[in-house]
């Protein structure tokens, strides 16, 4: 919805949302990862990592996108711009980020670099990348090798562990772009040498097109990039027009094709001399010959060699627009600064609006990386399915087409500006963690943030029997079901900025594609019939005694209290969106009845009435456990207490006496439904018992449930880190769980950083670590159940401290934990960066920040990808909750609360 703000970059995102301007036409698009890929897996075993390398990726066009440095493109990835850098000792021309592949990895794959996304607008009206660049020898074989020789049990060996940044010897290579116009950015580079001594450094702002003329019998019109003049390079597409790079100086230009080396990948001759790899030859080599002397090709770049003394610094301007100028009238010096200078202060003023004041200094920095981070990690997704099944043009080394994954999928087309969670360790979306992103960019990007949830629900996205795409590597695995919870909590915070008034189509086609999604997973993931879900790993990877997605050692299915748990939110959310759009429209009433059974069903199969050993709920231990059901009918729990247990909390919601009164139908079948299931009440929360304003409450989970849960949950020998809550109990540390199958033990210990075990890859872990998605549904939960309970419900926190606190108080005390992962401590440290010096004491590290996948959970470093701002960036949410919102205001107006109050709290 139009902001009608006078903030420009406002403005810019209303017109580019409009569509009355393409601001967002270009944008960092291009991905940090391409080789590797699933879809540039043409094997025939299914090891994308293995079949197409890094080595290779310098030489060998790729098939369905592309990749670089600090890079951008246009939205449907035609052409892209990117650098390329050499020191003077690498071995390998710097055009992509390095990294260690799954095999290679003493815990998976893992990127071997540094490089910081410092900020960027929604519209990309200004952004800022950094990469720091060794000036010796980059250590390829020294990570490999020494990755590959360390176990499980070992910490991975990073870049900085190598001494290649020993005494500052390395360049700070900063890349920022600011949009003059939709289609003119301004490109300045700046290189500061942190080292002792002067250092030279080749620079090479790089212009080419994806290639998308080799995968055909007949081949569609080839783009053209040739030389205008000393300072200036056209791009020629037949579909995107023309294109300029101006350089801010006359400087020799490089032209050679973005095509594969034949010879070197495949050793088969070249149709062309001047292939991908030419510019690695040309300035590392000295090979003249590998670039086209005719300045014409499908890949460009000028080619900046700087002298930069110790300390200083040197800096490139250049342009990428539509327009021909003359060199006159190109516009560098005091013009190109001002306009960048401009934006800066646009970008400043535009997330002043959406920091809180209160925020510190240190905190505002902590959120607007994380928003930066957001923002980078768009990329255009390009994987239509079909075609990839059935490509024309096969690489020399695949003689036939054995795709080993997604056969089933063959509808899916993608081709969209998609939120990845990390652009080079996960450069392809995956289900669940979008659906946590969605929280964050909503706050910078409300349509962005919509769009990215109608397009999983898309046709071309969910599968015709109502199946979401989990990921890449399986879009039939299974993520847990929280595009709905997304899909509300996105609804409600834009029905709270426009004082009311909320999307109710998007609202309503959402729903349409939900209902979908929601009634596959009754009739997949229920195969007893019995509303006690299974699911396989759900995104908790290794959290299970066995791996959760093969088949049993036992035989017999797995009964899951987090599977269990999601379907009772998720019926929840459903039930939540049924009765905001029955307001407005009665038709809907009848699907709330529905969702309102089905729930109760579902809450009431978790503990059943009587004392049974066949159910979720152990009432001796307080907790929820999964439940080993074997070929022969017997069930038994598997009593590992981990995040699985704390799940079922998710499934709450509240509900304000008004819509039973604005809904006479609804009000009506709850009232029957709820008499003749009244004897199945006991061990729920009662939804007819009214709490504060009159509220409704429905949970599996009933008052003394919840005291149990939180007292194990609160305990900082079990859950509770001094950084959040950690996905497997502490207790484990010392009673590690096992369960033996015939002479076979199984076995699950609390491992608070990576595993130790290769279980669905081994690169996260969920048995101990701090996970933000989790945690923040956690105090989401806590915050809702308190607009129910009120000041008058209190826990001890920590449990044995002797200090009650209030719900909210408790989810406020958990937001501050994991904030404080990222902020400095009193000895001015970062726990993210555990000891780490570099990072914790010199000034040109210490405030840049990195996101990681998960944290370790007794002293808050960060483990696994580093740069998954995706749904860690969810600290910048829940770092304001404490601060912006009131509780008073909670108790009055409610939290997520369905409510006919339009000043409902979000």
């Amino acid at each position: 919805m139009t902001s009608h703000s006078s903030k420009a970059e406002v403005q810019r995102l209303d017109a580019a949302n409009a569509k009355t301007a393409a601001w967002k036409k270009w944008g960092p698009y291009l991905s940090e990862r391409q080789w590797g890929t699933v879809r540039e897996d043409y094997s025939q075993t299914g090891d994308a990592w293995g079949y197409f390398s890094h080595d290779q990726a310098r030489s060998r066009a790729y098939r369905w996108g592309e990749d670089g440095l600090g890079g951008i493109s246009d939205d449907q990835q035609q052409v892209c711009f990117g650098l390329a850098l050499w020191n003077g000792q690498d071995a390998i021309l710097k055009e992509r980020l390095f990294g260690l592949t799954n095999s290679e990895g003493n815990h998976g794959e893992d990127v071997k670099e540094y490089y910081f996304y410092l900020d960027s607008t929604p519209t990309h009206s200004y952004m800022n990348f950094l990469y720091k660049y060794p000036q010796a020898a980059f250590p390829y074989g020294d990570l490999v090798q020494t990755n590959r020789h360390r176990s499980r049990l070992e910490l991975e060996y990073e870049l900085i562990d190598t001494g290649v940044f020993d005494e500052q010897r390395y360049f700070d290579v900063f890349v920022e772009y600011a949009k003059a116009t939709p289609e003119e950015l301004l490109i300045k580079i700046t290189v500061q040498n942190r080292g002792p001594e002067a250092a030279t450094l080749h620079v090479l702002p790089t212009l080419w097109f994806r290639n998308t003329w080799d995968w055909f019998p007949e081949s569609p019109p080839k783009p053209r990039l040739h030389q205008l003049n000393g300072q200036a390079i056209a791009a020629l597409h037949p579909d995107l027009g023309t294109r300029y790079l101006y350089s801010d100086r006359p400087v020799s230009a490089l032209f050679t094709e973005n095509e594969t080396n034949q010879e070197r990948v495949f050793g088969l001759p070249n149709a062309s001399p001047y292939v991908k790899d030419a510019f690695h030859r040309y300035v590392i080599s000295g090979d003249v010959e590998a670039v086209n002397p005719e300045k014409t090709g499908t890949k460009a770049a000028f080619h900046y060699v700087l002298e930069i003394p110790a300390g200083g610094a040197e800096m490139i301007q250049l342009k990428l627009g539509d327009r021909p100028l003359e060199p006159a009238s190109i516009g560098f010096g005091p013009a190109f600064d001002e306009l960048m200078h401009t934006r800066i202060a646009e970008a400043d003023e535009f997330y002043a609006e959406i920091i809180p004041e209160s925020m510190s200094d240190d905190q505002r920095n902590v959120m607007r990386q994380a928003f930066a981070g957001m923002l980078w990690t768009k990329q255009y997704y390009y994987y239509p399915v079909r075609a990839w099944l059935h490509d024309e043009i096969l690489p020399p080394d695949c003689k036939v087409r054995i795709p080993s994954r997604n056969r089933e999928w063959f509808h899916l087309e993608s081709a969209d500006i998609l939120s990845m969670p990390d652009k080079w360790e996960y450069p392809w979306f995956a289900a669940w963690d979008l659906a946590f992103h969605t929280l964050v960019l909503a706050a910078v990007d409300m349509e962005f943030a919509k769009d990215q949830l109608r397009l999983m629900t898309h046709q071309v996205y969910l599968h015709p029997n109502g199946q979401i795409p989990a990921y890449e590597w399986n879009f039939s695995d299974v993520n847990p079901p929280v595009h709905c919870t997304a899909t509300w909590q996105v609804y409600l915070i834009d029905k709270a900025r426009n004082h009311g008034k909320g999307d109710r189509p998007f609202l309503e086609s959402m729903f349409h594609k939900l209902l979908m999604n929601f009634t596959w997973w009754v009739n997949r993931k229920d195969s007893s019939g019995n509303n006690v879900f299974e699911g396989g790993f759900l995104g908790l990877d290794n959290i299970g005694v066995f791996d959760r997605s093969a088949p049993l050692p036992t035989g017999g299915t797995l009964e899951q209290a987090d599977g269990t748990g999601w379907m009772a939110m998720f019926c929840l959310d459903m039930l939540s969106i049924a009765l905001e759009l029955s307001t407005e429209n009665q038709v809907y009433e009848e699907l709330a009845c529905k969702f309102y059974e089905h729930f109760m069903y579902i809450a009431g199969s978790m503990d059943r009435i009587g004392q049974n050993d066949d159910e979720l709920w152990d009432e001796d231990d307080g907790f929820y456990y999964d439940v080993l059901r074997f070929p022969n009918g017997y069930a038994t729990r598997l009593k590992v207490r981990s995040m699985v247990g704390l799940i079922p909390l998710f499934a709450s919601s509240v509900f304000d006496e008004g819509i039973l009164k604005k809904l006479p139908v609804f009000a009506a079948h709850v009232a029957r439904f709820t008499q003749e299931y009244a004897k199945h009440l006991d061990n729920l929360s009662d939804p007819r018992k009214l709490g504060v304003a009159g509220r409704h409450l429905l949970s599996p989970v009933s008052e003394d449930k919840l005291r149990r849960i939180l007292q194990r949950m609160l305990d900082e020998s079990e859950f509770l880190s001094d950084y959040g809550i950690r996905a497997l109990s502490r207790y484990h540390k010392d009673h590690p769980y096992i369960f033996n199958v015939g002479s076979t033990p199984y076995r699950v210990d609390y491992e608070p950083a990576e595993s130790s075990t290769n279980l669905f890859g081994g690169n996260s872990n969920w048995r101990g670590p701090i996970w933000m998605p989790v945690n923040s549904l956690i105090t989401q939960s806590l915050r809702k159940m308190y607009a129910y309970y009120g000041d008058d419900f209190k826990a001890e926190c920590p449990t044995g401290s002797g200090n009650w606190l209030t719900l909210w108080d408790i989810a406020n005390e958990i937001d501050l934990r994991l904030s404080r992962i990222f902020l400095r401590n009193e000895q001015g440290e970062r726990p993210v960066y555990g000891e780490t010096s570099i990072f914790q004491n010199d000034p040109h590290w210490r405030d840049l920040m990195l996101f990681y996948e998960y944290f370790h959970g007794d002293n808050g470093a960060g483990i696994g990808a580093s740069h998954q701002t995706g749904w860690t960036g969810l600290v910048a949410r829940l770092m304001t909750m404490p601060s912006t919102k009131n509780p008073q205001e909670v108790l009055e107006h409610g939290f997520l609360t369905v409510t006919l109050d339009k000043e409902g709290v979000a």
